[in-house]
């Protein structure tokens, strides 16, 4: 069976994702049988410059071209930076397949508007760092951090675009996600993060239905890899959720760029 990791991450000059080395997370994914994974170096605190955003997809770019079979590159912006529109246009020029969002706006922030319109446009998927704080902490860490509602508010203004909600594995209050994407069927979920509950794969496949989960591991990846395999699927949710729903989206994107 095929298996897509649409969240994950490689290493970089600047921003220090991933392993000592990228080989590794190859090795890594020849060893539990990932056939490409979908990759970003995201800056996660404070509002980075353009010129950092810039390197961080340079990197992606080097890393795709060293592994052209296997990796697939998220464009990362910061919708705030007035050249956020030329960088889309110089990933998706570099073969990049989305657009990747960390925390330094809400989802459904109006600054994000215009990313959003782009993305259904291109046709490419947007992928969001997203969590439910449960601690004091993990809140005044991440203040401006999208959580589930954020993204029923996207998904309602923009119902085309392909919006997934990061690591429901790795944000927080999961059970409490999962039960407010009930009002966005136009929204994904991956299934990445350290986070492997009991439960928590067959709860987003019977609230939200196997076509809207996206297998991922967001560095975490034999947890990643076992939580599906260990959960009560049968092999045709297995199948949509390992690759077929990410490679509909990839579908999408190519027959909207060619």
């Amino acid at each position: 069976m095929r298996r897509i990791d649409c969240h994950m991450h490689v290493r970089g000059a600047d921003v220090n994702w991933g392993w000592d080395h990228n080989d590794r997370i190859i090795e890594a994914a020849d060893a539990l049988g990932i056939d490409q994974l979908a990759v970003s170096i995201p800056v996660m605190r404070g509002m980075p410059e353009y010129a950092t955003i810039r390197r961080c997809n340079d990197d992606v770019i080097a890393a795709m071209k060293q592994y052209p079979d296997r990796l697939l590159g998220y464009c990362y912006i910061v919708p705030g930076h007035s050249e956020s529109q030329d960088e889309i246009s110089r990933c998706f020029d570099a073969g990049m397949i989305g657009i990747k969002l960390y925390n330094q706006y809400k989802i459904c922030d109006p600054v994000v508007y215009p990313v959003l319109e782009r993305a259904i446009e291109e046709a490419a998927p947007v992928l969001e760092h997203a969590g439910r704080p449960t601690t004091r902490d993990f809140h005044d860490q991440q203040p401006n951090i999208s959580d589930a509602s954020h993204f029923v508010e996207a998904a309602t203004r923009y119902p085309e675009c392909m919006l997934i909600e990061a690591h429901i594995g790795g944000g927080g209050d999961w059970e409490w996600s999962i039960k407010q994407l009930r009002k966005a069927p136009s929204v994904y979920l991956d299934t990445s993060g350290s986070i492997i509950d009991d439960g928590m794969v067959e709860m987003c496949v019977r609230e939200l239905g196997a076509d809207r989960i996206l297998f991922a591991t967001d560095m975490t990846m034999e947890g990643g890899v076992g939580k599906i395999l260990g959960a009560e699927l049968t092999q045709a949710q297995q199948e949509k959720i390992f690759w077929r729903n990410f490679q509909s989206m990839l579908d999408r994107r190519k027959g909207a760029s060619s």
